[in-house]
């Protein structure tokens, strides 16, 4: 199984439960994870988490060759995303309102059942078009989302 990381999944465990410079144990965790192909951020949400300057973004350049998906999304699996995701025809506000989510999702969409999303985002099923949120989508995909929690307890992280 290949679980695709949010960015808010290293932002959020550095920020409140994980820190780097506290809980090195996590981090090396996950490289060791993306070592062998478990674990892996792809291209568009990699480059969302470099644009800070912060350990997080740091973090992840340092183990770039480890962590990053190395492949490109397919368009037409992006389409499908956009289009059934959340809407064939949104604004361009709306579409920096989805920002990089639809990649993450077309990444796990080319192969959902070996692929799993893990994303802290709460599902909120009445939210319609930019407001989606990365479960909800993904549910209507048979792509199946996990939060870090889970993540945590299915790969059997332990410090």
């Amino acid at each position: 199984m290949l679980y695709l990381l949010d960015a808010n999944v290293p932002i959020v465990a550095n920020r409140d439960y994980y820190p780097i410079e506290r809980v090195p144990q996590f981090w090396d965790w996950l490289v060791g994870l993306g070592q062998i192909g478990q674990v892996k951020i792809p291209r568009e949400i990699y480059e969302e988490v470099t644009a800070g300057i912060d350990a997080v973004a740091n973090w992840l350049k340092e183990n770039t060759t480890i962590m990053l998906l190395e492949e490109a999304v397919l368009p037409h699996l992006f389409a499908q995303v956009m289009e059934e995701g959340y809407a064939s025809d949104l604004t361009d506000d709306e579409t920096e309102t989805v920002r990089k989510d639809p990649f993450l999702i077309a990444y796990a969409l080319a192969d959902p059942a070996n692929r799993v999303v893990v994303s802290n985002e709460v599902s909120r099923p009445t939210r319609t078009r930019a407001n989606r949120h990365v479960p909800d989508v993904c549910r209507g995909f048979n792509i199946r989302p996990i939060n870090v929690y889970s993540l945590i307890r299915e790969l059997d992280f332990r410090a």
